[in-house]
């Protein structure tokens, strides 16, 4: 959808994105660009609770007894342990 940007710098959102997430008129929203030109509108808190979901699974450290390097050459098929064998 396309919308257009008035002289006061205001950007209307369409009635179909507003119903989608729930937005009312006097809400607030949050505006942040990203690193790849694009702006991210969203309903207050939800990078709050994304970040906590972030840090909950770091916490948890998924993956351990293994360094970087160590998932970098798994994954390159550098490591002689993990590099697939020839028939």
């Amino acid at each position: 959808m396309t919308t257009t940007i008035t002289q006061k710098g205001q950007v209307t959102l369409p009635k179909q994105v507003r119903d989608a997430v729930g937005l009312k008129p006097g809400d607030e929203v949050e505006v942040r660009a990203t690193a790849s030109g694009g702006v991210y509108i969203e309903k207050p808190g939800r990078q709050t609770a994304y970040q906590a979901k972030l840090r909950a699974l770091m916490e948890r450290r998924p993956i351990r007894g293994i360094t970087t390097d160590e998932i970098m050459e798994m994954s390159r098929g550098e490591s002689a342990e993990y590099r697939p064998r020839k028939k």
